[in-house]
């Protein structure tokens, strides 16, 4: 794939999503950075799972030369202070009567994109790649495409600098996504998403499936669970 001339930033959280979306930037632009956030969120092993990723991804061909800093924001007293959640303490995880899960933190996406275009304008990087997705996802708002055009205009205009915000798991399913990471870096980049991200909400890591670590009872095991088994062809 020709280089782009652009350097990046990718929201990495340390799960199979943004696993895969580390990948492909890698594959795309000459230098790439990363950024995560500690929130206070129940599974806060995602952030351990980050390092040893960013090592193993780094010891792939060509990736090791383009990956730049990392950078973690602590938003925790910010976060807590908007309201306990399913993710952020140790409420049901299960739906609310305005039809979005326990588990949506309200205002969290919109965080991370402005935070995370503040350090790209500060470090002179053009793409802010994120793994938001409208195909498989548990209804969140701010996961939506129109949420996402809306936050890149909404940057550009205020910090009066041109970002692209790019989704590139904006409409693939679970499938289509370990799909990609095949694609990208073939069965090798498939078994270190497998044993090495995380994507459990209740951060279980005792636990080791066929499709990774986790519960297997939680919206995001079940999700995971059922696109390792389609694109297995099962």
């Amino acid at each position: 794939m020709e280089l782009s001339p652009d350097h990046a930033l990718v929201l990495f959280s340390g799960g199979q999503d943004s696993t895969t979306c580390l990948a492909l930037a890698l594959t795309r632009y000459p230098r790439v950075e990363t950024v995560g956030f500690a929130y206070g969120q129940r599974h806060a092993v995602e952030l351990e799972c980050r390092v040893s990723l960013r090592a193993r991804l780094a010891e792939f061909p060509t990736f090791g030369a383009r990956l730049g800093a990392d950078h973690l924001v602590d938003l925790g007293a910010s976060m807590g202070a908007i309201g306990a959640t399913a993710l952020t303490s140790e409420a049901e995880i299960a739906m609310t009567a305005e039809g979005l899960p326990t588990t949506f933190v309200p205002g969290r996406n919109l965080l991370f994109l402005t935070y995370a275009a503040a350090i790209a304008y500060r470090r002179g990087l053009r793409r802010i790649v994120a793994g938001m997705c409208e195909t498989d996802y548990s209804g969140y708002p701010d996961c939506r495409d129109d949420t996402i055009k809306a936050m890149q205009l909404a940057l550009n205009l205020g910090l009066q600098h041109r970002f692209v915000i790019e989704t590139p798991l904006m409409w693939r399913d679970k499938a289509q996504t370990f799909a990609l990471a095949e694609e990208i870096g073939g069965q090798a980049l498939v078994d270190l998403i497998l044993e090495h991200t995380h994507t459990c909400y209740r951060g279980v890591r005792e636990q080791r499936h066929a499709w990774g670590y986790g519960c297997g009872a939680c919206p995001a095991c079940v999700l995971r669970a059922e696109g390792f088994r389609v694109w297995q062809g099962g």
